[in-house]
């Protein structure tokens, strides 16, 4: 009888288990099957042990056919439920299942800086032609736990990818692989020191660059939380996962336009979840994803220990994978690429590979990993130039860079060292010819003292008329050609801090006209439109637009976003959300991007992150510094999917390559600036500005309060604060950004820009 009730738990287990993927409805009758097990639990001996077992066998054919036609039908939507369960295996499960032996690093459980990131040193072991090969890996991941308060159901805060990045280092410097597994909803959100947006922009910078081979396998990749860690050169997800730019609650607040406390309906929450494609398969499509681990039915849970064993084999394979690519025997990567395709032989290494990579093998991997991120996304916009086009933009760019390489690398560099050899040797020089000359000078010094004669004063006429000199205008002053449209209303405005610093009301023609949108007695900046900027801050006439046949679209045929792109493109003009450009600044070239908030709220997607990744290969051909100038930004795009996400580690890609080759990249915040991109390729530059009165952080009062379950002060996304949390290096007034433009331009960056 008690192997029979333990069957009993195993099936009641099951059938709460559907309970919570079908969201605590009564699908199938799961309700009636739940009351049958909790009947026979309370009342086992008043059976035969024949009928009790027959009652048994009933019930589990019954919940077996449930559980067949559930993983038939399941929807998007479910799949998260899955992935949220307590059964679902965590990081721990794989730690012990999937690796021989590791040691847990920063920390154990709760006595742990960040227990939502796990760091390990684990060793696994590889099977060639049946013989066992130990391996030293990195692991990096969340962990959720199963039930634990602690970890925060994998949701890190700052410090957690801190710890994650020191020990990628560690792993860096001693050569070996890392694996990363993504399980979080998405990152904690505060903004104290290190944090939410600068520390995953630093990750992502750093992971850009990581000279050992990087696999990642994702569970449940919640945006910019998994981007943390999910840079890799092999993505695997796990069949029943998810990966997604937010969560489907998120998304469907978002769509509802549901103010904060209103119940967000489920309907809405399941159709938002299937329009933002991010299922394994949807992934797959995408190209954001580059292999599928499949799983049982319904999931695998902390028990499944044969999918343990199918995750050593991918995560093996994936990581060999990564190396053969790398590695420097060409002969050698063409015979086992061969062999793997023919179906007929096993796909496993047929000789031992070490992962250890070689200073020549690096270089390709990262050349690689580059490739990849370049070309990740491209089916998400439109604008793509035909094939005669491609040819002669090819040409053009290869041109251009042969060019400038050989004026500012090879005739420029030098012409600078023959100055300094010319410098050095007439240095050398005068000082041996003043030891030469020292003694005959000291003799006529001597003969000539008593003859010396004294000049008489210059005497100066009192009838001269001295000209009065004229004002100069200074040309670091605001152009002041443009005055913004919102100046035509005759009416005043009050400041919003006029209870605080007794402000006057302002009348608007002053406000916008003369004054730039600022207080003229607390300083505090009114928004303007990106015109003004356009006009007032650079030279005239110097502004020439480029990649504008780069137009915003639907790639996933999001309902609604058709519309709303064609409403964009006809109140702006324009194709997307970001304007890219060259300019100058007392004739300095620079080439800037700016989002802006007039098309789709300043949001990225695929559009917007290919001109920025234009607007870095330029300035890095040109060798002219990058002004990344932020009107304003949302975010990342939702209706694009994880085809937006992966937007932060392109972009970062791009502009970590621009920075080194010894490009000055500027970014200026100004209005709101939020989440993924602030968190990524805007978050990683050295030197980041404020326009004062803007507002710089990770996420909104909103989200942080649903997340944290706290209230968080008025200016707690102040520039101010953002400056004393060291997310920005200065602020500045609107009135001065040309003058501090110029002075940046002047005073920051390497001897590689073009006027230096």
């Amino acid at each position: 009888m008690n192997e029979l009730l333990k069957a009993l738990q195993k099936i009641e287990e099951r059938i709460n288990y559907l309970i919570q993927i079908k969201d605590f409805t009564n699908w199938g009758n799961l309700f009636g099957f739940q009351e049958t097990c909790s009947e026979l639990k309370q009342n086992p001996y008043e059976y035969h042990e024949e009928q009790f077992q027959a009652e048994i066998r009933k019930l589990d054919e019954s919940i077996s056919f449930l559980e067949e036609r559930a993983e038939e039908q399941l929807t998007p939507m479910e799949r998260v439920r899955i992935v949220r369960t307590v059964e679902r295996f965590s990081l721990k499960d794989i730690l012990e299942n999937v690796y021989e032996d590791y040691t847990e690093l920063g920390g154990q459980d709760e006595a742990n800086i960040d227990p939502a990131m796990v760091c390990a040193k684990a060793t696994i072991v590889r099977r060639i032609k049946n013989k066992p090969y130990t391996a030293t890996v990195m692991v990096i991941g969340q962990e959720t736990g199963h039930g634990e308060e602690f970890r925060n159901g994998g949701s890190c805060r700052p410090e957690g990818n801190e710890k994650a990045l020191r020990y990628m280092r560690v792993a860096e410097t001693e050569g070996i692989p890392i694996h990363f597994y993504i399980f979080t909803p998405g990152s904690f959100p505060i903004e104290e020191y290190p944090g939410a947006a600068q520390q995953i922009a630093r990750n992502i910078y750093a992971m850009t660059k990581l000279r050992v081979p990087m696999v990642s396998l994702i569970s449940e990749g919640g945006s910019g939380g998994a981007e943390a860690i999910g840079l890799s050169d092999f993505r695997l997800m796990c069949s029943h996962g998810y990966y997604s730019v937010i969560s489907p609650e998120g998304a469907a607040a978002i769509e509802g336009k549901f103010r904060e406390g209103e119940k967000v309906p489920k309907e809405l929450i399941e159709v938002c979840a299937e329009r933002l494609k991010l299922t394994a398969v949807d992934n797959r499509t995408l190209g954001t994803i580059d292999a599928i681990v499949k799983e049982p039915q319904l999931g695998a849970r902390h028990d499944d220990f044969a999918f343990f064993a199918q995750i050593r084999a991918e995560i093996t394979r994936a990581t060999d994978k990564v190396v053969l690519s790398a590695k420097s025997f060409k002969a050698f990567r063409d015979w086992e690429n061969k062999r793997r395709k023919k179906k007929t032989e096993r796909k496993d290494l047929a000789v031992d590979i070490p992962w250890d990579l070689t200073l020549d093998e690096q270089r390709r991997l990262l050349n690689l990993r580059s490739k990849k991120y370049r070309e990740m996304a491209m089916l998400g916009f439109g604008g793509h130039p035909d094939p005669t086009e491609t040819f002669f933009k090819q040409f053009q760019e290869k041109s251009e860079k042969f060019y400038y390489n050989l004026r500012y690398d090879v005739l420029k560099n030098s012409r600078k060292q023959l100055q300094k050899t010319f410098r050095d040797m007439s240095g050398e020089g005068s000082v041996i010819m003043k030891r030469l000359t020292s003694p005959l000078n000291t003799v006529k010094d001597f003969f000539a003292k008593d003859g010396t004669r004294k000049t008489p004063p210059l005497r100066i006429a009192h009838n001269a008329t001295t000209p009065t000199p004229q004002p100069i205008q200074d040309p670091l002053e605001l152009i002041d050609n443009y005055t913004s449209p919102l100046a035509n209303e005759d009416r005043t405005i009050t400041c919003p801090n006029s209870q605080k610093s007794g402000c006057k009301d302002l009348w608007i023609p002053d406000l916008y006209g003369e004054f730039g949108g600022v207080c003229e007695n607390c300083g505090h900046h009114f928004p303007l439109e990106y015109k003004w900027y356009l006009h007032n801050v650079f030279d005239p006439n110097s502004i020439a637009f480029f990649a504008t046949d780069i137009t915003s679209e639907n790639p996933l045929g999001y309902t609604g976003l058709d519309s709303r792109l064609k409403s964009a493109k006809k109140k702006t003009g324009r194709g997307s959300g970001n304007l890219t450009f060259s300019a100058k600044v007392m004739d300095i070239k620079i080439v800037v991007s700016m989002l802006y908030q007039d098309f789709r709220s300043g949001t990225v997607g695929s559009a917007e992150g290919e001109k920025f990744v234009q607007a870095c290969e330029l300035a890095s051909r040109k060798k002219r510094p990058l002004l990344s100038y932020v009107h304003t930004t949302g975010g990342i795009r939702i209706q694009e999917g994880t085809l937006g996400v992966t937007q932060m580690p392109k972009c970062t890609m791009a502009v970590r390559e621009y920075i080194d080759a010894g490009g000055l990249y500027i970014v200026v915040y100004d209005n709101n600036s939020y989440a993924g991109p602030v968190a990524s390729f805007l978050g990683c530059s050295p030197y980041q500005f404020a326009i004062r009165s803007s507002r710089v952080g990770f996420a909104g009062p909103r989200v942080i309060r649903e997340t944290t379950g706290t209230d968080i002060p008025p200016d707690y996304h102040s520039a101010r604060n953002a400056l004393k949390r060291g997310h920005i290096q200065g602020i500045w007034d609107r009135r001065d950004f040309r003058r501090n433009l110029h002075k940046s331009l002047m005073t920051m960056g390497s001897h590689n820009l073009y006027y230096r």
